[in-house]
């Protein structure tokens, strides 16, 4: 499924071409995704200027001032930015036509993303409890610190707990514990201060660093462009149980923890 980094670049491509515009009519070739559309991306969104493309946590926001847009790629969905001519494919499920002759086209062949409608003035109820960006000041060491206290499940799965914070999904969090030096089996409440910001750091820098790469290539993931991301070249830890490690040269260990597969150092991560 793509993670923030993949969702942060869809949003840097689509952005450009999507802000200013105003959008003509919605087409909506199936009444549903993962859920039902709402009624108002036909009836409210057409007629309305574009005045921003967000991102929170792994959701895109199309705001205008009758409200937002909603999506989430799901693990399968893209988003292009096309002439409005171009032939539909198979599992073009959604067009937004724009008023320069263009179409924001939505694919997902699995159907496991969605689009959504958030009313001008409030919060869509899939956002309202989620936790801190990571790469906001006002997640770091502390943050976490003080949220671990007393908790007994591992620090990989408090971690990827979006209440505790957003967007940290199986891939970065394996990366950031093996770049931290942390053992992604320890009890959440029993790694210090000091190393929960030393994570916090590690988060920061490698998601920092994998949106300047263009995200991770897994399975269907590809940036609004057409083009791969590269930072799976580069992964230390995540989908390489058994190879040596790139620090100590020992196999990696390789488990399943809160159902997800979990690759780390026996020996560099504590």
């Amino acid at each position: 499924m793509p993670e923030l980094p993949e969702v942060e670049t869809t949003r840097r491509g689509l952005a450009p071409h999507l802000e200013g515009r105003h959008v003509v009519t919605a087409i909506l070739r199936r009444p549903d995704l993962r859920w039902p559309i709402p009624a108002a991306i036909e009836e409210t969104l057409p007629g309305q200027r574009i005045d921003a493309v967000r991102r929170r946590a792994k959701y895109l926001l199309i705001d205008t001032a009758a409200g937002s847009a909603v999506l989430h790629l799901g693990m399968s969905g893209s988003l292009r930015v096309l002439p409005a001519d171009t032939p539909v494919r198979d599992h073009d499920h959604v067009d937004l036509l724009l008023d320069d002759d263009r179409v924001l086209r939505f694919n997902d062949p699995r159907r496991f993303g969605c689009l959504l409608w958030q009313p001008s003035g409030d919060t869509h109820e899939l956002l309202r409890d989620l936790g801190p960006e990571p790469l906001s000041d006002a997640f770091d060491g502390d943050y976490l610190f003080q949220l671990s206290r007393g908790r007994k499940a591992p620090v990989k799965t408090f971690l990827m707990d979006q209440k505790v914070v957003v967007g940290v999904g199986n891939i970065y969090a394996a990366e950031a514990l093996f770049a931290a030096g942390v053992s992604p089996l320890r009890a959440a409440g029993k790694v210090s201060r000091e190393r929960y910001a030393e994570l916090a750091g590690a988060i920061k820098a490698i998601l920092g660093y994998a949106i300047q790469r263009g995200g991770t290539t897994l399975r269907d993931f590809i940036s609004p462009d057409g083009a791969p991301g590269y930072f799976e070249q580069e992964l230390a830890a995540y989908g390489r149980g058994g190879e040596p490690c790139p620090r100590c040269g020992r196999p990696l260990k390789q488990a399943s923890i809160g159902q997800r597969t979990t690759v780390w150092c026996g020996h560099c991560q504590r």
